[in-house]
């Protein structure tokens, strides 16, 4: 979808140091970056450098864009393009920003801002995983296609987007969050300090008995390789305690949903030793107070990263069933069932994709 597409929209990777504009078409950058100090904790400083990056791209393009579309962190009216309230990365948005407004007066296109992980989950829907695994399905003769998509970052938060059918499920008051979920094994904790980066560190210098060991992930995930010295089995923890707290969150969200799974972010390179142990909370049990056991998910999981389960995953489990009082039968697909797969995008493609193609669709809509 919009890979043909000629528009083009701006975009912003809107960080608390940086600001990086670019310009996207047919899904693609056209333009080198444009990078400006963010200068978060003064407004007029932060909207005049935001200003004079747009206005850069802008003078870079042959055509003017059809729209302005970027992720910006919350709380926020997306829907309004307000942005206020507890903000860490940007201390001067705090008494409220009518930010859509402010460079829709200064560029006189529509201005669409969203959060990081929505933009992640819509990129990821349109563009990455989902259709990806759609066509897989197809190849192997599979008459299954999904059309729901929740997708996750894994980094210095734990950032979640859901894609309903095609469509951005922004919520009534743009609050679909995950990181305030009850930590798995602290209920009175958020889920995010058991699945961001301070918790892998954390974990690992319990593991390790050295809290100060001043490692970053992306160390630890060296060690659990064996490429670095250190505690190899508390870096494989780290990351474990990692996939169980997460997948114990992920087990809610899916099994509202009903829909696949993505998963990007810094984190997420880790993969390896953080799937096992998500997958098994998942495919975990419970019990009734009868002593009945109970799925915590109430669908068959699959790693869609693994070939042999990507093939089970798509077979199913079909039988026929006749049609009463006739001489027919039609094919019924038993298994209900669902899968998690890495983003091949990477969280920073998808957001910006995401951002091109939610700006294109709300012109459509507008335009039908």
């Amino acid at each position: 979808m919009y890979k043909k597409d000629n528009r083009i929209v701006a975009t912003l990777d809107a960080g608390g140091t940086n600001f990086v504009f670019g310009a996207m078409k047919a899904g693609e950058f056209i333009i080198d970056p444009v990078s400006v100090p963010a200068q978060s904790h003064d407004l007029d400083l932060c909207l005049q450098n935001m200003v004079n990056g747009f206005k850069q791209v802008f003078d870079k393009l042959d055509e003017k864009p059809v729209a302005i579309s970027f992720a910006f962190p919350g709380p926020a009216d997306y829907p309004n393009g307000i942005i206020g309230g507890y903000l860490p990365n940007f201390p001067s948005f705090r008494d409220g920003v009518a930010l859509g407004a402010f460079l829709e007066s200064k560029f006189g296109v529509p201005v669409f801002i969203n959060n990081d992980g929505d933009l992640f989950a819509y990129g990821e829907a349109l563009c990455g995983m989902l259709p990806e695994i759609n066509s897989r399905l197809k190849e192997l003769g599979s008459t299954k296609q999904y059309k729901n998509l929740i997708g996750y970052t894994l980094g210095t938060g734990f950032g979640i987007g859901v894609v309903i059918d095609n469509n951005l499920n922004r919520g009534d008051n743009s609050c679909v969050e995950t990181f305030c979920l009850r930590h798995r094994d602290m209920p009175d904790v958020i889920v995010e300090d058991g699945v961001a980066i301070r918790a892998v560190c954390r974990v690992y210098g319990e593991q390790s008995g050295n809290p100060d060991h001043g490692l970053t992930p992306k160390d630890i995930c060296e060690i659990a390789d064996g490429t670095r010295e250190g505690d190899q089995a508390a870096a494989k923890e780290a990351f474990a305690s990692l996939g169980r707290v997460a997948g114990a969150a992920i087990s809610t969200a899916v099994t509202i949903i009903d829909g696949l799974v993505v998963i990007g972010g810094g984190v997420s390179a880790a993969s390896r030793w953080i799937m096992p142990a998500l997958l098994e909370e998942m495919r975990s049990k419970l019990r009734t107070l009868g002593g009945d056991e109970v799925n915590l998910v109430q669908m068959k999981v699959y790693d869609l990263e693994n070939a042999d389960e990507f093939a089970l995953f798509a077979k199913g489990e079909t039988k026929k069933v006749k049609v009463y009082g006739e001489d027919r039968y039609v094919d019924y697909d038993c298994q209900k069932r669902v899968g998690i797969a890495i983003s091949k995008l990477g969280a920073s493609k998808a957001v910006s994709v995401g951002a091109y193609a939610f700006a294109l669709s709300e012109l459509d809509k507008k335009q039908a």
